[in-house]
């Protein structure tokens, strides 16, 4: 068979002497390892993955004594290029190479379990890792230490059976690691957050060696905001996770870098976003891109969403006068991108939340950015500005632990919503085994977002009110059994707990119906799961704190004309509960009331929000317009 030429691997034309002549070297066997090494070094910093895979495949192909003890060596390093350029079935059969020369070469094995679980066969991975941490065989890692490549394959297996939510051994092998060395950050934030997935309180529980501080610091933000309602650990949580992971840029911002020319015309509005598809952040703002006006601006997705298929995602691409996808795309290329757009408002869609890419935001692509709906909370992000809020989630006492500056909404609740989203036909109670004549209480929150302190309110509020029953999620098994045991602590009888399945969101939205009063969540409230009981006509009691992720739907419920459902104690949220579930009927004057006015209050004013909205953002652009070089 003919060698691929060296233009066809893209070798540029100074380089091919070179090239040639370390080719002929590896197939003559007379090519060093270290000098394969450093030519494959050299090569692959240039981004010629191919020509660096030939060069090891000729080298390995001719390797005779004394190169052979070194072929283990050159496999792995193939099977580390070849991984890079997604080729994983090939990365699989060299390290397996690898193995079959040096069983012992525990490098090779962990790799080996990343292109099996790259390649979707998740046990044969978990089997590698395994042989690893159970030191079931021998371990040499070439010179790294023995604890650290152990430690690497129990992290990974509680990685991936967390991702396959087999949360009990997940957190099983988490315990494990933190017994081993308790000085991992990484692995605290997922055991902490992994806890909180299944209820199993107290979230913090020591284990190993690890302190409470540790705990308390290693926290993510997506889990203190579950945790804690003090702003200024959500603020610190923040700035660790900034300094920790974002991207120290000093230079000049890329909008000036990178600008094309000078900025007139429509005003370009980005949106920046993983979540532009059939997740609660899509599901809020469909209506916000489609209403907004075309003579004035341009709108544009930078998005690396999935490309789910479904009618919402349809809806989102079909009102963005363009869509960028930005996967594939490093996260300084994306800036670059967004720069030569010439974007002049950046909405950040997504702030620290799962999946974000906050690097981008780093770079300061666009001279107004704004963070928006997908973080309720400060991102610290130095590149974001603004934040976009009203004057009931934003009070003025929270304004010092926020890096953003509030862009206040005056007539409007902050939260966009959508009212083309649909709803099912009318459920009945028989369909979801609720008993016609009892108060239903319910909470279809994220599991996450329950907390010991409001899971126990709530059973001391059933308990309260006779013949009620409280109908929630509970996303896994663990979860269903942690809240069954809390329940019987409280002596409320298993029967009296109702567990919903998930459905599809038309269905979902229908149900609320059937519903008497949803108990919010705090100090993480709901936030589409409100939006959608109020559109549906349920009532929501809520108890409001000090930051603005606790004070979301009391936001909402100000808005749409129903203040007296907020709380701002436990103890007022339990009395208040037990007095509307003990009054039936004034449950029923909330339903009425949303059913008669609900749809029609400044809660669910879209064209108002969204004229409201752009006003805010165009004065914005013009002065940056106006003051090019801030």
């Amino acid at each position: 068979m003919s060698q691929p030429s060296p233009q066809t691997l893209g070798v540029p034309a100074a380089l091919v002497p070179r090239w040639e002549q370390l080719l002929s070297a590896a197939r003559a066997g007379t090519l060093g390892l270290g000098e394969l090494m450093e030519a494959a070094n050299t090569l692959q910093t240039q981004g010629l993955a191919e020509a660096t895979v030939q060069l090891y495949q000729a080298w390995i192909a001719a390797a005779k004594a004394p190169q052979l003890a070194y072929v283990p060596v050159a496999c792995y390093n193939l099977g580390t290029v070849l991984g890079g350029v997604q080729r994983h079935a090939e990365a699989e059969q060299v390290y397996r190479r690898a193995l079959a020369l040096k069983p012992d070469f525990t490098q090779a094995r962990l790799n080996l379990g990343h292109q099996l679980e790259h390649l979707g066969r998740l046990e044969d991975a978990l089997a590698e890792w395994r042989a690893v941490a159970d030191l079931s065989l021998p371990l040499d890692g070439l010179g790294a230490d023995a604890l650290e490549l152990r430690l690497h394959a129990l992290n990974n297996m509680a990685r991936l059976l967390e991702q396959e939510k087999r949360f009990a051994e997940s957190q099983a092998l988490m315990r494990r690691s933190l017994e081993l060395k308790a000085d991992q950050s990484d692995v605290i934030q997922h055991y902490v957050h992994i806890r909180q997935k299944q209820c199993d309180w107290p979230v913090y529980e020591p284990v190993g060696e690890v302190t409470h501080n540790q705990l308390l610091t290693g926290t993510s933000l997506l889990a203190m905001l579950n945790v804690s309602d003090e702003p200024t650990l959500q603020l610190l949580t923040s700035q660790r996770f900034v300094l920790e992971k974002v991207v120290k840029y000093k230079e000049r911002p890329y909008h000036q870098l990178h600008a094309k020319g000078q900025r007139d015309g429509r005003i370009k509005i980005g949106y920046l976003s993983g979540d532009l598809c059939m997740h609660a952040v899509g599901l809020l703002t469909a209506e916000l891109f489609e209403l907004q006006d075309r003579s004035r601006f341009e709108l544009h997705a930078f998005c690396w969403s999935r490309d789910d298929g479904s009618p919402l995602r349809a809806r989102i691409l079909a009102a963005m006068d363009k869509h960028h996808r930005l996967k594939g795309l490093s996260d300084e290329a994306a800036a670059r991108l967004i720069a030569e757009t010439g974007i002049d408002v950046l909405v950040d869609l997504q702030g620290l939340t799962s999946g974000a890419r906050p690097n981008i935001l780093a770079y300061k692509p666009a001279p107004v950015q704004v963070g928006y709906l997908g973080l309720p909370a400060t991102s610290a992000l130095p590149g974001v500005e603004w934040i976009i809020a009203d004057r009931y989630v934003m009070q003025p006492e929270y304004l010092p632990y926020c890096s953003e500056k509030p862009i206040y909404l005056e007539n409007h609740c902050y939260q966009s919503s959508d009212r083309k989203r649909e709803v099912g036909p009318a459920p009945t109670r028989a369909q979801y085994q609720l008993p016609e004549e009892a108060f239903v209480f319910a909470s279809f929150n994220n599991n996450h977002k329950f907390t010991e302190e409001m899971y126990r309110c709530w059973m001391r509020i059933v308990q309260q009110v006779p013949g009620s029953v409280l109908w929630l999620l509970a996303d896994n098994e663990w979860t269903r059994a942690n809240m069954l045991r809390v329940a019987a602590e409280h002596g409320v009888a298993e029967q009296r707990l109702i567990f919903a399945p998930r459905v599809a969101p038309a269905e979902y939205i229908a149900r609320f119906a059937l519903a008497d009063l949803v108990l919010d969540t705090f100090p993480f409230n709901a936030g589409t799961t409100a939006s959608d009981c109020l559109w549906a006509g349920a009532p929501i009691l809520t108890r409001s704190g000090r930051s603005y992720i606790s004070r979301m739907a009391g936001s909402l419920l100000t808005h749409v004309g129903l203040p007296d459902l907020i709380t701002e104690s436990l103890e007022e949220y339990e009395k208040r509960a037990v007095q509307i579930g003990r009054n039936p009927a004034r449950a029923a004057s909330y339903k009425r009331y949303l059913r008669e006015h609900g749809r029609g209050s400044r809660l669910f004013d879209m064209p108002g929000f969204v004229r409201e909205l752009e006003e805010k953002l165009e004065t914005l652009a013009l002065e940056r317009r106006r003051r090019p070089s801030v």
